[in-house]
C-alpha cells in the first residue's frame, strides 16, 4: 500500500486523469440520485408536512394525487379504535387557476384542511396568522416560487379565479412547490367551493386522517383496519409517502433516466480509469520487470496495480463528496431540492470504488508483457 502511494505521489501527473474520472463519476452519481430524491419528495409534500399518523383512502389509490372520493362516515371506523385520539378529513383535487395577467389557465392541486391548532392535515409551514386568514371564504395560500407560474404579481392580497370561483391570496410559503401542478392550500369550506365534486356531495371526502396516542401504535391500527375493512386502503404516513414516491418513480420514467445516467457515469469512469492505469502500467514495464527479476511474486505485482486503483478510487471519492454537498447547497439556494442522505453518499462511494477496482483488474492485462529478459535489450 505504501509503495503504491509513493508511486502515485511521484507520478501524480500521470494518474491525475484517472483520479478526475473517478471523482466525476462519484459526483455525477451522487447528484443524480440526490436530484431524483428531491424531485420525488415534492410529490409527497402534503403527506410529509402533515401531523397525521394514518391516512385512509379508496382501495385503488396509488399516490396522493390519484385517488377517488370516499364516504366521510369512514371517520367513525377510525374513531372506534382505542389508540386513535383524533380524526379529520382532507380534500385533495385538481382545479383550473386562471391567471389574472394573461387570462390563460393553469392546472393546480387544491388541498383543503382544517385550520385549528393541532389540525392533522394542515401544513406545519403555515403560521397562525395564515391559518386565521384562511378561515375567510375564498382565501388561499401558495408557494412563493409558484408566483410566475400562476401569474401572481403583487403577492398577498391579489385576487384570482379558480374553477370559476374568486379567490384571494392571503399568504405565501416557501419550499412547498410542486414538480407538476402548483399546490393551493385552503380551508375545507373553500376547497368544497373550488372542487365541484365535493360541493355536490358534501358527505364525501378524499382522505380521512387520524392521529394515535403514540406514533408507534399506528402500524398495529393500520393492520387491524385492513383486516376489518377490506373496502378501504389504510396506510401509515410513512407507507403512503413511500407509495406516492414509488409510483412517480416508476410511472414517470424518472428512475430509468436516473439509472441510465448512473450507468453512463460508471462507464466513463471505468473506461478512462482503466485506460489510464493500463497506460501507466505499460509505461512502467521495465520497473515491473526489475521487480520480477528480483524474485517478487507476480501476485505482489498484481496487488500493486490493484492498490493503485484502490487509492485512485479513495482520492477521487474524497474529492467528489465535498463538491457534491456544496453543489446541493447551491441548488437549495436556487430553490431546487437535492437530497443527499448518508446512504446515497455511501452508495455512490461504494459504486465508484467498485468501478475503480474493476478498472485495476482490466489494467492487469498489461502485466502479461512483463519479462525480465526485456532488461537486456
Amino acid at each position: 500500500m505504501s509503495y503504491a502511494l509513493t508511486i502515485l505521489w511521484h507520478e501524480r501527473s500521470r494518474f491525475l486523469p484517472a483520479i478526475f474520472a473517478v471523482a466525476f463519476s462519484a459526483l455525477l452519481i451522487a447528484l443524480q440520485c440526490g436530484l431524483l430524491l428531491g424531485l420525488l419528495a415534492f410529490t409527497s409534500l402534503p403527506i410529509d408536512h402533515s401531523s397525521a399518523d394514518i391516512w385512509v383512502s379508496n382501495r385503488d389509490v396509488e399516490s396522493i394525487a390519484l385517488s377517488h372520493p370516499i364516504p366521510e362516515a369512514w371517520r367513525l371506523r377510525l374513531d372506534e379504535q382505542p389508540e386513535v385520539v383524533q380524526t379529520e378529513s382532507l380534500l385533495f383535487g385538481f382545479g383550473s387557476w386562471h391567471r389574472s395577467d394573461s387570462g390563460s389557465a393553469e392546472t393546480c392541486c387544491i388541498v383543503g384542511t382544517r385550520l385549528e391548532e393541532g389540525s392533522l392535515g394542515v401544513l406545519r409551514d403555515l403560521t397562525p396568522q395564515m391559518r386565521e386568514r384562511l378561515t375567510e371564504p375564498g382565501a388561499v395560500v401558495v408557494d412563493e416560487s409558484e408566483r410566475s407560474k400562476l401569474g401572481i404579481r403583487k403577492g398577498v392580497g391579489e385576487v384570482a379565479e379558480v374553477s370559476n370561483r374568486r379567490v384571494r391570496i392571503v399568504g405565501l410559503v416557501h419550499g412547498i412547490s410542486s414538480t407538476t401542478a402548483p399546490f393551493v392550500f385552503c380551508s375545507l369550506e373553500t376547497a368544497r367551493l373550488l372542487l365541484p365534486v365535493f360541493e355536490a356531495n358534501p358527505a364525501q371526502t378524499m382522505y380521512v386522517l387520524a392521529r394515535c396516542r403514540s406514533s408507534a401504535e399506528a402500524a398495529a391500527v393500520v393492520a387491524r383496519l385492513r383486516r376489518s375493512y377490506p373496502d378501504m386502503a389504510v396506510f401509515t404516513s410513512t407507507e403512503f409517502s413511500r407509495r406516492t414516491r414509488t409510483y412517480w418513480l416508476i410511472r414517470s420514467k424518472a428512475g430509468t433516466a436516473m439509472a441510465c445516467t448512473v450507468v453512463l457515469a460508471l462507464l466513463v469512469g471505468l473506461v478512462v480509469t482503466s485506460q489510464t492505469l493500463y497506460a501507466a502500467t505499460a509505461a512502467s514495464l521495465r520497473e515491473y520487470a526489475v521487480l520480477d527479476a528480483l524474485g517478487i511474486p507476480r501476485q505482489r505485482l498484481v496487488g500493486l496495480v490493484l492498490s493503485k486503483s484502490f487509492w485512485i478510487g479513495v482520492v477521487g471519492v474524497c474529492m467528489a463528496l465535498p463538491v457534491s454537498l456544496g453543489l446541493a447547497e447551491a441548488a437549495r439556494l436556487l430553490e431546487t431540492k437535492v437530497l443527499l442522505p448518508h446512504w446515497v453518499l455511501a452508495g455512490s462511494a461504494a459504486l465508484t470504488m467498485g468501478m475503480a477496482l474493476l478498472s485495476g483488474v482490466a489494467a492487469l492485462r498489461s502485466l502479461r508483457l512483463v519479462e525480465p529478459v526485456s532488461l537486456l535489450r
